[in-house]
């Protein structure tokens, strides 16, 4: 551009100021420039966190055997078996962690009982009446007992285990175990002459073996934890007869039921 064109520009800027009221034009402030913000450096990895421990498990504690003295007489015997009861409903670890029962199914009969009668636990039926072998296992236990010359108020019928285990599955050992420590007082406050167990599991909780019940079965073995000892006879469950009633099953169980009366003095039939 020339010096006439430019001068010629700077007056026309300076018309318009006039025109506009600026009557003076400041010198332009020196703006900083400003540099470009530093690009953020990669964030350094945080150390990974440490888990936490998990808290130590507390060593489960075994269960504590019902103890005390044991009556003498029906009314004491009732009494103490009563008291037991309530005791089993407070402080049994299995059944008060046992999410598939309806009742408590403790146990029934005589106090004074010659003849005590162990299954493996409550049923269906069991669960919801409240009472042990009431279904159709209870009726052909009754039948037996029957032609025993016996009636089931004359016996005591309990469980190892006094709730129904979920699904109504087998009860495992830990379960017999903390469940178990009851049938023992109870077999201790009764004090029977003898032990009839149906089934595998209760013959081997009370005989503290893993032989079945097949070759357990029709001889006498001894339960070792009262004083003095009980004979025990295994013989098979009413459910089992139920599902295989086959002539041959029904004499090897009246064998079995023979020998029991014979020890108990009845009359043979």
């Amino acid at each position: 551009m020339s010096d006439v064109r430019t001068a010629r520009v700077l007056r026309q800027h300076v018309e318009t100021d006039r025109l506009l009221g600026v009557d003076a034009v400041p010198r332009g402030a020196v703006v900083p420039v400003q540099a470009p913000p530093a690009a953020a450096e990669p964030a350094m990895p945080r150390p990974a966190a440490t888990p936490a421990a998990a808290p130590a498990r507390p060593t489960p504690t075994p269960p504590r055997r019902p103890t005390g003295p044991v009556p003498q007489d029906r009314e004491g015997k009732a009494a103490a078996l009563a008291e037991l009861a309530n005791e089993h409903a407070q402080y049994c670890n299995f059944c008060l962690n046992n999410p598939g029962y309806t009742q408590i199914v403790f146990g029934e009969g005589d106090p004074e009982a010659q003849l005590m009668i162990v299954g493996e636990g409550p049923g269906a039926e069991e669960d919801r009446q409240g009472r042990p072998f009431v279904g159709a296992s209870g009726q052909l236990l009754e039948k037996q007992l029957g032609a025993m010359g016996l009636s089931r108020e004359q016996v005591y019928i309990a469980n190892v285990v006094k709730s129904r285990p979920p699904n109504n599955r087998t009860p495992t050992p830990a379960e017999a175990a903390d469940c178990g420590i009851y049938l023992k007082r109870q077999i201790e406050i009764i004090a029977p002459k003898a032990i009839l167990t149906l089934g595998g599991p209760a013959a081997k909780y009370l005989l503290d073996t893993t032989t079945g019940v097949t070759r357990l079965r029709g001889n006498w073995h001894t339960y070792h934890d009262a004083d003095p000892p009980i004979p025990v006879m295994p013989t098979f469950h009413p459910a089992y007869l139920l599902r295989s009633y086959t002539p041959e099953n029904r004499r090897t169980v009246w064998g079995d039921l023979q020998k029991v009366m014979e020890r108990l003095g009845l009359p043979a039939k």
